[in-house]
């Protein structure tokens, strides 16, 4: 009874194991029997397992970045200096642990009824192989199948198992700390930061647009005032015009009906006596003049013009839910001058500062002179844009025209902007313009765009030119388009490339 009995220094151990984890430790009821006092006063404290547990104890540096597992993942910690192979002449013994045998391990403060004992050699299975992982004797540690291998007493395998179970549960304990911090403190921070994050986001979200609508409510309303105030200006200038070619027509029909009566009912005696005021009548009817057409009587499309207005038409158009885009505009391959290289992928034009020694077939539809080529999309209906990068290049042109531009010959009908079947801006020797039947409006330009967007709506038969960067509009022109347009383009420095 004795010997299965813990001596005082474990009871400490298992103690000391309960208040690191801080659990309430149960009370031992051990059953009275005489040697018991006896065997607790003669217990020795300096056994090997207390002196290996309590030094394991205070040398232990628990590492908390380690994974909670990962301490089983590997094996043990190394072998400690006291862990050593058995003496010889202790008992001796090998082989695997017998199924129905069960252990006792009574420095561990572990019970059970009765030891195990090795097959091979009938000893104690007392000592643990680190090489196979499982419990052998001394016997087979000296001279059997383990020979050579790590070994470790049980009793120490058994303290390391446990200190390495405390250490688990305490970084058990101080993740779940952690956690816990980080739900009652970050994540409530974060909640509140979200809240008010949210309603400044709502808040500002509300005020551009408010801003906003209100400078577009104001525009309308001044525009509206203006094409009021233009309408009634043409107006008058109608009634005006109206009330004098009637009076115009009053007098004529007077002066005629008089002039009819004269020459019928006038004896040619008299008649010949009355030529001065015949003339008289007459030239009061000649100074009536011939009625002509006027700008005065047509409405001045300007008073709907705004900067304002027409760069939010174009932000809706080019980002708002609905966008266009040509995303299958390419260069037209049979329209390209011979001075320009195509890539492969038909998207970018080269200017090539020699002529090819092998020039493509010359076509109707190619341009024989100017170093110009057409996109492959036909426009009629719709809304349509599409971006270039010209970066790479100091000249180049971009733009609209019709189907039924000249292709041959040097003369201004195949040069683009200089007829009255093309629309495009330019930019030479660091100006940019806009040219249309040889007339150049210059551009102001702040900085230099690296690509060209081109928004095209026909049913308000508008051209726009903008910077996609900034949605910048560079320039906007109305025109009564009478033909189906296509992409034109020109380059004479490096390359342009139609983006997608």
């Amino acid at each position: 009874m004795s010997a299965l009995l813990p001596c005082s220094a474990h009871l400490l151990h298992l103690s000391y194991c309960a208040q690191r984890l801080q659990l309430k430790a149960l009370p031992v009821h051990l059953p009275r029997h005489p040697a018991m006092t006896e065997e607790l006063q003669t217990c020795d404290l300096t056994c090997p397992y207390t002196e290996v547990s309590l030094n394991a104890e205070k040398t232990r540096n628990m590492d908390y970045d380690q994974p909670i597992f990962s301490v089983f993942a590997g094996g043990m910690k190394p072998q400690q200096k006291g862990d050593t192979a058995p003496p010889r002449g202790t008992c001796t013994g090998g082989g695997a642990a017998s199924p129905t045998a069960t252990t006792s391990d009574t420095e561990s403060g572990i019970f059970s009824g009765e030891c195990e004992l090795c097959v091979e050699h009938e000893s104690e299975l007392d000592w643990f192989c680190g090489t196979e992982k499982k419990l052998i004797c001394s016997h087979c540690a000296i001279v059997g199948s383990c020979h050579g291998h790590t070994v470790t007493p049980v009793a120490t395998r058994v303290t390391a198992v446990r200190n390495q179970l405390v250490d688990v549960c305490e970084k058990m304990q101080l993740q779940a700390l952690r956690i816990e911090r980080f739900i009652d403190q970050t994540l409530t921070a974060k909640e509140q930061k979200l809240q008010a994050a949210a309603s400044q986001a709502r808040e500002q979200v509300l005020a551009q647009a408010s801003a906003a609508r209100e400078a577009l409510e104001e525009e309308e309303q001044r525009l509206l005032e203006e094409v009021q105030r233009e309408e009634e200006r043409v107006e008058q200038c109608l009634l005006t015009q109206r009330a004098h070619w009637s009076r115009a027509v009053a007098n004529l029909s007077q002066t005629r009906s008089r002039l009819v009566h004269t020459l019928t009912h006038t004896p040619d005696a008299q008649l010949v006596t009355n030529v001065q005021d015949i003339a008289e009548r007459v030239e009061e009817a000649e100074g009536v003049g011939e009625p002509c057409d006027t700008v005065q009587l047509n409405l001045n499309r300007g008073c709907s013009d705004s900067k304002l207005l027409r760069g939010l038409w174009a932000a809706a158009l080019l980002l708002g839910p609905n966008a266009y885009g040509s995303s299958y505009l390419k260069f037209d391959e049979q329209t390209v001058s011979p001075l320009l290289s195509l890539s492969d992928d038909l998207c970018t034009l080269t200017f090539l500062h020699k002529k090819p020694r092998h020039p493509p077939p010359s076509t109707p539809s190619r341009f024989d002179c100017w170093p110009n080529a057409l996109g492959s999309l036909s426009m009629s209906s719709g809304t349509h844009s599409w971006v270039v990068d010209v970066g790479q290049s100091g000249a180049f042109k971009v733009g609209v025209c019709y189907a039924s531009l000249e292709r041959r010959g040097s003369g201004n009908e195949a040069r683009l902007g200089y007829n009255s079947r093309s629309w495009v801006l330019s930019r030479y020797d660091g100006d940019y313009t806009f040219c249309h039947a040889g007339k150049k409006v210059p551009l102001q330009v702040v900085r230099r765009p690296q690509r060209i967007g081109l928004l095209l709506d026909w049913p308000s038969q508008t051209l726009m030119f903008y910077e996609p960067d900034s949605s910048a509009v560079l320039y906007s022109v109305t025109e009564q388009f009478s033909a189906p347009l296509l992409p034109a383009f020109a380059v004479t420095d490096q390359s342009i490339t139609v983006l997608h």
